[in-house]
């Protein structure tokens, strides 16, 4: 029987075969394509949608607490001091254009709470669009989120949805087109990911 001696460069050299065949097995093309080659998961619909809001306190927005009267008279803060803590429920008519004869598209319903103390009118917005035409009929979005109404644009967060919009994401874009004392009518631009289309 003849024997068989390994020289320790021999010895390097098969040991460094094992491993590069090991490697081989480990990162074989196949499993080596698939990682490559995976599938980012669909991105969801994205829908933009735009309309106005038709908001008129003490008509289509009510005021519900306090219950006392609010008072003015030497606030100096110009009137934001005197509003913090009202807070309104609303049902406020949604349309396709800015005029109030407009195609109603739907309605806006929820609370709105004035949540600022001094320096500017800052609501706190827990709304629901809900939808009565059009592709969207019978389908809502919400959102919630703070809306400083002096500004001139305002940004505020999509949090959820029904219907078209079932597990909506995304965030909507609100302008006042037309203000008249405390009514206004506000455009919004929403872009909604949801997970139908």
């Amino acid at each position: 029987m003849a024997s068989v001696t390994f020289l320790p460069t021999q010895a390097l050299l098969h040991a460094a075969l094992l491993i590069i065949a090991i490697s081989f097995l480990i990162a074989s093309p196949p499993a080596a394509t698939a990682a490559r080659g995976a599938a980012k998961p669909p991105r969801p619909p994205a829908t933009t949608l735009q309309f106005y809001m038709h908001d008129r306190p003490g008509d289509t927005a009510v005021r519900v607490a306090p219950a006392t009267p609010l008072n003015f008279s030497g606030d100096p803060s110009g009137g934001v001091a005197a509003m913090f803590g009202s807070v309104y429920v609303m049902d406020n008519p949604l349309t396709a254009a800015p005029g109030a004869n407009s195609t109603l598209l739907g309605r806006a319903q929820g609370i709105y709470a004035m949540a600022s103390r001094e320096d500017e009118f800052g609501l706190l917005m827990v709304l629901t669009y809900s939808f009565v035409r059009g592709p969207f009929n019978g389908s809502s979005f919400s959102v919630v989120g703070r809306n400083p109404i002096q500004q001139p644009v305002r940004e505020m967060p999509i949090v959820g949805g029904t219907g078209a919009f079932r597990l909506a994401r995304g965030y909507c874009m609100a302008r006042t087109q037309a203000a008249d004392g405390m009514d206004a009518v506000v455009a919004y631009n929403a872009t909604i990911f949801h997970l139908h289309h």
